[in-house]
């Protein structure tokens, strides 16, 4: 599931650096601005993260790593906090096993995102991440599926599905400031579910930062349950914290 949700959510600019997968993208997107360390093939990892830090610094950027449960090698968090690194945000990976079901017959789903779905989910991040986002949002690979709830002819709540490796991911739910609460993005999370169930997925997964007491509440209520855990580490969080994903 880890590795689905790197792919699902590409950079603009990567590399490999012993095994880590770089990213870089500008904007606000603390993962398409940081180093997934899901699998590590060198055998110094000190001498990786000086590599990373001058691949940043040439772009004259703070180095940024993405860290899981499982992250290698198993030591890369006590490292990075003797070299001065600290931890910033922290996510929580929820899973359930898809189930079919009917889909809410007012849901829009197309395999490329459209002018009023784009509209509704970057007016709900952040001014910083909006057209880095939207850029990404051109590279999601396929098998995936945009869906939205409509009312009244225009997008009120969105959300993406991406398929890899029988994983199916969850990104981009986002619901409109006047229509929280009212069930919109229940409605369009149990269209995605039946999607990704359709696609054979084995898991439904996805990403909420953990002190997000409102979208955790959301997602249990559709039987998802955490799992694994995420850091983003920076040697300033003060100076460097980016809100949201």
């Amino acid at each position: 599931m880890e590795r689905a949700h790197v792919r699902a959510w590409p950079a603009l600019e990567t590399a490999r650096i012993e095994g880590w997968l770089w990213r870089a993208s500008g904007g606000g997107s603390q993962r398409a601005n940081s180093v997934s360390t899901v699998d590590f093939t060198g055998i110094d990892p000190a001498a990786a993260i000086d590599a990373v830090e001058a691949r940043y610094r040439a772009l004259g950027t703070v180095a940024r790593f993405h860290t899981f449960d499982d992250t290698q090698p198993p030591g890369l968090a006590a490292l990075l906090e003797q070299r001065g690194y600290q931890p910033t945000e922290g996510t929580i990976t929820l899973f359930k096993r898809p189930m079919p079901g009917p889909a809410p017959s007012d849901i829009e789903q197309r395999d490329t995102p459209w002018p009023g779905w784009i509209d509704t989910y970057t007016g709900e991040i952040t001014p910083n991440r909006r057209e880095v986002n939207t850029r990404i949002l051109a590279a999601i690979p396929a098998p995936r599926m945009f869906f939205g709830h409509c009312r009244d002819g225009h997008i009120v709540a969105t959300a993406l599905c991406v398929i890899d490796a029988g994983c199916a991911v969850v990104e981009c739910v986002a619901t409109r400031a006047g229509f929280r609460r009212q069930g919109a993005a229940n409605r369009v999370m149990r269209a995605l579910e039946t999607w990704a169930a359709a696609q054979g997925a084995d898991l439904l997964g996805l990403q909420v930062v953990s002190t997000n007491i409102p979208a955790r509440t959301l997602y249990e209520n559709l039987g998802f349950r955490a799992g694994a855990s995420n850091r983003f580490w920076v040697r300033d969080p003060a100076g460097y914290r980016i809100a949201g994903r």
